[in-house]
Order: structure tokens, then sequence, then C-alpha cells
């Protein structure tokens, strides 16, 4: 079972950066697809990203493309996201999740409840 710990948001404005971190306590964190969602005030979760197990394969939202970016150090059991050029629109708690199945272009890796498990959340807030 993997306990996933996110890190890193925070208050931005408009145009900066942040890097997300999520740990896995986990000692198989490499055999899991990891997805990034984010759920704004009042909305449904969204999917933002998704890697592959080897970390060669990802997927990524229409609207962060270009900006975002996910990485992963399986050594570290961490997954990454890192986001560029933010904009008021990706404020959101931001939730990493893991799934041994899913693959990772898969339209099932882009559902949330298609995922295992789920860390507790880091809140991003774009100022403008």
């Amino acid at each position: 079972q993997e306990q996933l710990v996110e890190s890193g948001g925070q208050l931005v404005q408009a145009g900066g950066s942040l890097r997300l971190s999520c740990a896995a306590s986990g000692r198989t964190f490499s055999s899991y697809t990891m997805g990034w969602f984010r759920q704004g005030p009042g909305k449904e979760p969204e999917f933002v990203a998704a890697i592959s197990r080897g970390g060669t394969i990802t997927a990524y939202t229409d609207s962060v493309k270009g900006r975002f970016t996910i990485s992963r150090e399986n050594a570290k059991n961490t997954v990454y996201l890192q986001m560029n050029s933010l904009k008021p629109e990706d404020t959101a708690v931001y939730y990493c999740a893991a799934d041994r199945t899913l693959t990772t272009s898969s339209a099932r890796a882009r559902v949330p409840r298609e995922y295992d498990y789920w860390g507790q959340g880091t809140q991003v807030t774009v100022t403008s």
C-alpha cells in the first residue's frame, strides 16, 4: 500500500512557477502509474497529468500542455509537477494519485476513480 504526501504548493503571482512534489512511502513505487489531479473551488476533480512507471510516457490535459511537466525519480520514490507560466485559473488543490494497473496514455488514466491511492493535497493559489 502506498502513502502519498504532496508538498510545494503556495501563493504565487501569475506568470510564476512552482514545483510540486509527491513522496511515496511504499517499496514498489516504480510499479505505479502516477497522476496529478486538481480541484478548484466548487469544481469537480480535474486530470492534470500522468506518467508511466518508467517515466518514459506522459500525458497532459490540454490546458497545461507546454506549461506543466510531470516527471519522476523512482530511486527517490517521488513524482514531480513543474508548473510554469501559471495562470489564476490554475488555482486549486493539487493531488497526486497512484495505481498499479493503469496505462498512462489510456482514457482511464484521466479518471480520478481509477486510481487506488491519493495524497492529502497541496494548495496552489495564483494571483493576477
